[in-house]
């Protein structure tokens, strides 16, 4: 009996042992991993153009030229961001400005690319795998069809406007010289190709209205 008592209570005192080692171990490696993040946020953060308080990127990350990148307060940019800042390319120069308002959120895999203008304005959502571009490889005409698409020169359409409170679905894209509303949303796997008022829904390839926000539902 006695034999079957320590027995237990052996077991007893490795399961807690156990118990506390694996917290203790979890706890250690949450800690490790949010100091390697940031230290590594740090470091990136000061080569922006500006940051605003309690924002973040997650890495890992691919950021082209940050000093062309404005982030406003209060940002929650999640892993594999992608972007890009051009101020060179095939011998041509620009003059790109990525500008990002306050309490933005940018999901998982997005890819923003510029050599112009984009402004993404207050309090946006983007959800995963978007991606917003004021830029094209080339030009919609037969010569360019001699010239490899890697190898075409950039050419700006216009810049990206994206006002406050604009919700943007999973796997949309915005194409040149666009301008989204306030408070208005973009269905998933939309292809914006034109600008869209405010407080409207739309949907689509190409993104067309379907609801406008400001209407009286019965």
């Amino acid at each position: 009996m006695k034999r079957k008592i320590k027995s237990f209570v052996k077991n007893i005192i490795r399961f807690f042992q156990w118990t506390l080692s694996w917290i203790f171990s979890y706890k250690v490696c949450n800690y490790m991993k949010k100091f390697i993040m940031g230290v590594r946020w740090y470091s990136l953060k000061r080569n922006f153009k500006f940051v605003g308080g309690n924002s973040f990127i997650e890495t890992p990350a691919i950021i082209k030229n940050p000093k062309y990148i404005t982030i406003g307060k209060n940002c929650r940019i999640h892993s594999r961001i992608r972007l890009d800042a051009y101020d060179e390319f095939q011998g041509d120069r620009f003059n790109p400005q990525i500008t990002i308002g306050d309490n933005v959120i940018i999901n998982n895999d997005c890819h923003i690319g510029c050599i112009d203008k984009i402004t993404i304005c207050n309090n946006v959502l983007i959800a995963s795998k978007v991606y917003i571009s004021d830029h094209f490889h080339g030009t919609i005409s037969a010569d360019q069809t001699e010239i490899p698409p890697a190898k075409r020169k950039l050419y700006n359409k216009g810049p990206i406007n994206i006002h406050e409170n604009v919700w943007i679905g999973e796997g949309v894209v915005i194409m040149p010289n666009v301008t989204i509303g306030r408070n208005s949303i973009v269905g998933a796997n939309s292809v914006v190709t034109h600008s869209v008022p405010e407080n409207s829904v739309v949907a689509g390839v190409p993104a067309r209205i379907i609801k406008k926000l400001d209407e009286v539902s019965i």
